[in-house]
């Protein structure tokens, strides 16, 4: 082939042109394809057992109205709730406020992030039973960057059980020093139980147009002194009297409970405070 290409240039008077030298082409290296990492499993969401009412509960079928009502509306795929506490913001005949205290968790993304509202749960007594009314979920603010030497000792205080809406009520500087002044002193006699501060109580005194303190941040409720729920039976009168007394020694002007250790009104006691022990202050 080299001839007949001599030949041919030779023919059209031109030069014939060299033969270039052949080269070996490069191979690239054939690479194994990787297989697509597999995505991270979602986390489980935890599953809080379900919260019924115990003995010496007053109307508890309104109480588990009230649960069933915040469970069915907390509970889905990426998200559960865990009902810390039931206790009643008021108790009348025919109508009732059940202040359910929860803690929730959601899913999101790679992650479950925990949080959690006091519910104000409305019910009437119908032909069929307590029916829900009205559903007023907390609002405790949101956190202030300098809080007070009181709110700060409270809340890293470990003989001081806070929920999340009472955790975030006073991390947002909105619960006057008096309120947890008082539960530091008390708490160093009893390890308690907060279940409601500011956020998620009745703006007035239930059944009334008396404004409550606890929307001032002027109160607070325990459900449970030295792991004895104040609503169980077993729990002795003996402590919750002492405790109550100890409440208004720390300045508290209104104390209520399900025992009456004084007269009105320093103390009282209705069907409202069976389950809790309410301290109210003035400043």
């Amino acid at each position: 082939m080299l001839a007949i290409a001599a030949a041919a240039g030779a023919c059209s008077g031109e030069h014939p042109t060299p033969p270039r030298a052949r080269t070996t082409p490069t191979r690239t290296p054939t690479r194994t394809p990787t297989a697509p990492s597999a995505p991270a499993p979602s986390p489980s969401l935890p599953s809080p057992a379900r919260w019924r009412p115990g003995p010496g509960e007053l109307v508890p079928s309104a109480k588990a109205a009230a649960v069933r009502r915040i469970e069915r509306l907390g509970d889905d795929a990426n998200h559960r709730v865990e009902v810390i506490d039931a206790q009643y913001g008021g108790l009348l005949t025919t109508t009732a406020s059940v202040l359910v205290v929860c803690r929730s968790f959601t899913r999101r993304a790679e992650r479950v992030i925990a949080g959690g509202h006091t519910f104000d749960v409305r019910l009437a007594l119908l032909a069929g039973g307590w029916r829900v009314t009205a559903v007023h979920p907390s609002h405790p603010g949101r956190p202030v960057p300098h809080d007070s030497a009181a709110a700060r000792h409270v809340l890293t205080s470990r003989r001081i059980a806070l929920p999340p809406a009472a955790r975030a009520d006073i991390a947002s500087g909105t619960v006057h020093d008096s309120v947890l002044g008082a539960m530091l002193t008390v708490s160093r006699r009893w390890p308690i139980g907060v279940s409601v501060v500011r956020s998620g109580h009745p703006i007035d005194v239930f059944g009334t147009d008396r404004p409550s303190d606890h929307p001032l941040g002027r109160a607070f409720d325990t459900w449970r002194i030295a792991d004895h729920p104040v609503v169980r039976p077993t729990t002795p009168r003996v402590l919750v009297r002492a405790y109550m007394e100890a409440l208004a020694a720390a300045g508290s002007y209104n104390v209520g409970g399900p025992v009456l250790p004084g007269a009105p009104p320093q103390y009282f006691s209705d069907r409202t405070h069976h389950d809790h022990v309410h301290a109210g202050f003035t400043a």
